[in-house]
């Protein structure tokens, strides 16, 4: 098909650069570059993952602050 095609200036420097890179024509270039954006736009964004945190606290008479009897209290004597 035969058309006439108005580019921006910034479409047509990156895509003649483009042509000069791959040594591509114009039109192989063009067709190239629409196929990418319309296979593109026919598969939707997956929905970004969201993590929930939910408070789990620690059990009474432990904290943070000693971090290696921490360990030794919830996971045992052989936890390294």
């Amino acid at each position: 098909m035969r058309t006439t095609l108005s580019l921006d200036e910034d479409v047509s420097k990156a895509l003649r650069r483009e042509m000069r890179r791959t040594g591509e024509s114009f039109k192989s270039a063009v067709n190239h570059f629409l196929r990418l954006g319309l296979q593109s736009a026919q598969h939707p964004q997956a929905r970004p993952f969201i993590v929930k945190p939910i408070a789990m606290g620690l059990p009474p008479g432990l904290s943070y602050d000693n971090v290696a009897e921490l360990l030794e209290a919830l996971d045992g004597p052989l936890h390294k």
